[in-house]
């Protein structure tokens, strides 16, 4: 069974894991309500998707 010769240091182990980080997600405007989204996703305030109503939004009425 193969087994480290000696102790592999903090910074060794570190700069192997430099590639394993989360990505920012990229965010786009709604071309409907201009609020921010993700891509290829309803929006979540106006529930619009491609042009299409695909979310029923609550709106509460107004006396």
């Amino acid at each position: 069974m193969a087994v480290p010769k000696r102790k592999m240091s903090k910074s060794r182990s570190r700069k192997r894991r430099t590639h394993q980080k989360v990505a920012v997600p990229t965010i786009t405007v709604c071309p409907e309500c201009q609020e921010a989204k993700l891509p290829h996703a309803a929006c979540p305030s106006c529930g619009i998707y491609r042009g299409r109503n695909v979310l029923i939004k609550d709106v509460p009425e107004e006396e």
